[in-house]
């Protein structure tokens, strides 16, 4: 090989948007008759000012900028996969020409915006436009000739060392990163002699003053003042306040998944019963039902996945009869029914929840149970032509809404335990007593605290009034002992 090939480097500082010149270019360029644009004609009068004051300084690094053919092409060609008959989707070509700038925008006024956060009734031309990134983006290709010593200006030896791309909210992309402490980028040379290039990547900026950094930064806090000022026009503050004495319960729900059951394409039936001193807005919907879902196998059960989205808004008026006695938590009933492919539906559990108290997230897994029959004749019936025995209430599932009596037996009644439904919930208080200091904070607050005993435990309510009852046994049974008898009882302990 010659000396001077043994080993050639060259370095070469690039600013943004700055135009080097191939020896492919200065090539093509020396005839006029190559020149078919104003850009090639202004090309062809730089490179005969360079050819006059001694040439092109640059020798195989040079640059493509945004105004080039290069950048065109090269974006427009870009694959989306790896696949060698693939055809661009519509989303991918107009992805492509996402760096073209949209001369057609027009500033959009305060008062226009403020009314048209939010298009309810979007038309198909609305659609097409809106969903494409329209971000308008400049780029610059800084690129190699690495072919064989004396052969420059082959286009087949061109390589895209590093692409720049600036977009319109000022976010700069460098592809490849700059080098840093690890080792150079290599390039292989295909062809007899497998040649390898190294190159490193070095970010040549001027660094900026401390006063301007100062500058940026006043700059920037007052941006994202008057942002937010504009932020908080578009919402107002007229929030809703509860009253006093009222506690108001947001939840936004999710029925995530159900699994374990016998039969596919399961549905969930719900619906929200409210108690006493419960009360809910007239639009607000208390029930609903989630789309059939295929079931997948994971590990050893078939899970259908809902992801079915709910809320409820709700509120509790606290009065004087239920400051001595422990109130009741709004309890969500629901039942998972399968459909199959006849139109046949099967109920295949039922289950209910009772919703936090505190505030926050709640991950709640809830195990379901179906009635059955004795026999076989009630399954061959349920497998063959659908249907099962189901429950004419639901709230049947926890404490019956029509029962009034002290004691609910359940003898007799034969169920079988299927699956279980998982629920995701973010619970919200509102109330005024969260910011009171009164004595109406500390009743609220009482009543808050039974409230999420109760909630963390469903039968602590019935094990309170169990222990009052034998309480009262207690001491009636004391009452009538004689005196004596208590007296000496006591003395002796």
């Amino acid at each position: 090989r010659p000396p001077e090939e043994e080993e050639e480097e060259e370095e070469a500082e690039v600013g943004w948007q700055e135009k080097l010149f191939s020896q492919f270019e200065v090539d093509l360029y020396q005839n006029e008759s190559a020149c078919q644009t104003p850009l090639d004609l202004q090309y062809r009068e730089e490179i005969l000012k360079l050819e006059k004051t001694g040439g092109r300084k640059n020798n195989r690094i040079f640059t493509y900028t945004d105004h080039d053919r290069f950048t065109n092409l090269e974006e427009h060609c870009q694959k989306v996969t790896d696949s060698d008959h693939e055809v661009p989707s519509y989303l991918a070509e107009r992805m492509a020409n996402v760096r073209r700038r949209r001369q057609d925008r027009r500033p959009v006024e305060a008062s226009s915006l403020k009314s048209k956060i939010i298009t309810w009734e979007p038309s198909e031309e609305f659609k097409k436009n809106s969903h494409v990134i329209n971000t308008p983006v400049q780029t610059m290709y800084i690129m190699g000739d690495l072919g064989p010593y004396g052969k420059l200006g082959h286009r087949e030896y061109e390589h895209v060392l590093c692409t720049v791309k600036v977009d319109g909210n000022g976010v700069i992309t460098v592809k490849p990163d700059f080098t840093g402490t690890r080792g150079a980028y290599r390039i292989e040379q295909d062809g007899e002699k497998r040649e390898v290039w190294k190159y490193t990547i070095e970010n040549a900026s001027v660094q900026v003053q401390p006063e301007e950094e100062e500058r940026e930064q006043r700059v920037f806090t007052d941006l994202y003042a008057r942002h937010k000022e504009y932020l908080s026009g578009l919402v107002g503050s007229e929030f809703e306040m509860t009253l006093p004495g009222t506690l108001r319960l947001f939840v936004n729900g999710e029925i995530v998944s159900a699994q374990g059951y016998e039969y596919d394409n399961l549905y969930v039936h719900f619906f929200v019963e409210l108690p006493s001193q419960w009360s809910s807005p007239v639009f607000q919907q208390l029930s609903g039902v989630t789309q059939t879902c295929a079931t997948k196998t994971v590990g050893w059960d078939k899970v259908a996945h809902f992801c079915y989205p709910f809320t409820l808004d709700m509120f509790f008026t606290q009065g004087h009869e239920s400051e001595d006695s422990l109130p009741q938590w709004p309890v969500l009933y629901f039942e998972v029914l399968s459909l199959d492919f006849w139109q046949r539906y099967r109920v295949e559990g039922y289950g209910s929840l009772v919703l936090p108290a505190s505030p926050g997230l709640h991950m709640l897994t809830t195990p379901t149970w179906r009635p059955v029959m004795l026999g076989t004749v009630a399954e061959l019936r349920r497998y063959f032509i659908g249907g099962s025995p189901e429950l004419e209430d639901i709230t049947y599932a926890r404490i019956p809404s029509t029962f009034k009596g002290e004691r609910l037996s359940r003898f007799g009644f034969r169920t079988e335990t299927t699956g279980s439904v998982m629920f995701r919930l973010y619970c919200l208080q509102q109330s005024k007593a969260f910011l009171e200091t009164s004595a109406l904070r500390q009743r609220m607050q009482s009543v808050l605290d039974r409230l999420g005993g109760f909630s963390q435990q469903s039968s602590v309510y019935s094990v309170l009034e169990a222990f009052q009852r034998a309480r009262r046994r207690m001491q009636e049974a004391r009452q009538s002992l004689p005196q004596d008898l208590i007296s000496t009882s006591a003395s002796s302990v």
